[in-house]
């Protein structure tokens, strides 16, 4: 198994004096299960695991008193050699969604405090969405408030693409350096970088697609994972959205590679269909924004933080959070050409979505810039403490808008601008030019 940043959280959360039932949640297949289970059974004696997606018979252990002794005495009763020793015992409640009464009992594995327990939930589940089932056994169990933790598990974001390509931490570290010291790589380094940065924008993070391209360095087959992934999310669509709602959920969704495809890429509901409006598909996207399948990037009335304060709530664009599902959206032969060089319509999608990736899986909220005048900044970030701009170009060229608003430091209230694109580190007065692969290290600082 490839390493994980979940790795280091869940550490900190084993070290912890107390420690509260833990859930990790996230989209689905983006490494959660796999991740929960390493880790227990390196750090723990007995592992019990319960999924109750797919065994449902495992439900019945939480029937009737929720107190811990309870409910150890169900599962070892219906599950032959499981041990529950005080201290060593690890408890994993995978798809925990599908039983309300196992979240219910949270609250009292916490104040109980002698077995830790682990849980996974997809977000649709955990946010709230349920067959009408689960909401008639959810309205006979409670949200445990105040006893349990939850941390979100994103898929693998590029800095993991490169441990899982063989990079070393000390090798990162050169990039850091070279970063803070604006000073360019040289040239066996920098088109390392730039190679894995390339298939990455063709691969994504969904793990099992990782595992697919690396051991078998087939497109065909690694897009054939990708697709299945994307059939999943439209089983969820039929699964958990309201009947009413799920031909428009669908609809939105395959309309986003369109949206991106335009000059502006503000989302537009009539390019989901002549003369749809909001108040018929907002709630179709919020649900795939809630999936965790998208990233919304909100304009701003100006450049200024905070960012969420000026931020336009009825212009947004759509990204697809993991840019290799993108890809794998588009019809048959596009990827290719794309791979040669040929980006057509998509050429500044591509790396406006490449960056909304990077910067989402920071978990970062996402804004641009855009005037009627023409002004437009693919992003807006909080950096250094100062609202800096972020201009991405899949081509060397000039950001004539970014230009414009550095020269008004009075009007804008901007003094610095970063440019990703294919090229080294340099730069320009108050502009600095950076290497695309190096995006994932503009953290907030």
């Amino acid at each position: 198994m490839y390493k994980r940043k979940i790795e280091a959280i869940l550490q900190e959360w084993k070290n912890q004096t107390k420690r509260k039932p833990l859930i990790i949640k996230g989209v689905r297949q983006s490494g959660k299960t796999s991740s929960v289970q390493e880790f227990a059974q390196k750090n723990y004696e007995h592992v019990i695991y319960l999924n109750f997606h797919e065994k449902k018979s495992y439900k019945a252990f939480f029937n009737g008193d929720l107190d811990v002794e309870t409910i150890t005495t169900n599962i070892a009763l219906g599950i032959i050699g499981t041990q529950f020793v005080p201290g060593k015992t690890c408890l994993i409640f995978d798809e925990i969604q599908d039983c309300p009464r196992a979240r219910a009992s949270l609250k009292f594995f916490c104040l109980d405090g002698r077995f830790d327990v682990l849980c996974t939930g997809s977000l649709l589940g955990v946010n709230g969405y349920k067959t009408k089932e689960e909401q008639q056994e959810e309205e006979e169990a409670s949200i445990p408030v105040g006893f349990e933790e939850i941390v979100y598990m994103y898929p693998m974001d590029f800095e993991e693409w490169l441990w899982a390509n063989g990079i070393r931490p000390e090798q990162i570290d050169i990039l850091r350096e070279h970063l803070a010291d604006e000073k360019p790589l040289n040239e066996t380094f920098h088109n390392r970088f730039r190679q894995l940065l390339h298939q990455y924008v063709f691969i994504g993070g969904m793990p099992e697609v990782v595992e697919k391209f690396l051991t078998t360095h087939n497109m065909g087959e690694t897009r054939k994972v990708q697709l299945s992934i994307i059939d999943s999310y439209e089983s969820d669509m039929i699964k958990y959205a309201p009947a009413a709602d799920k031909p428009r959920i669908r609809e939105c969704f395959e309309s986003i590679p369109k949206q991106l495809a335009r000059d502006y890429k503000k989302f537009t509901y009539s390019v989901i269909r002549p003369n749809a409006k909001g108040r018929d598909y907002a709630g179709s996207l919020q649900w795939i924004e809630d999936a965790g399948i998208i990233h919304r990037c909100y304009n701003t009335e100006i450049t200024e933080l905070p960012l969420e304060g000026v931020a336009i709530k009825d212009q947004f664009k759509v990204y697809m959070a993991d840019t290799g599902l993108l890809i794998s959206m588009l019809e048959e032969g596009t990827a290719w050409s794309i791979m040669q060089g040929d980006m057509g319509a998509y050429k500044g999608a591509i790396y406006e979505n490449l960056m909304a990736d990077i910067l989402g899986k920071m978990g970062r909220k996402l804004y641009y810039f855009h005037k009627d005048s023409g002004l437009e900044i693919d992003f807006l970030m909080r950096y250094k403490n100062e609202c800096v701009l972020l201009e991405c170009k899949a081509r060397t060229g000039n950001a004539k808008s970014t230009g414009t608003i550095l020269k008004h430091p009075e009007k804008y209230h901007v003094k610095h601008a970063i440019k990703c694109g294919d090229y080294n580190i340099g730069r320009q007065g108050a502009l600095l030019t950076i290497p695309f692969y190096m995006a994932f290290l503009l953290k907030e600082l």
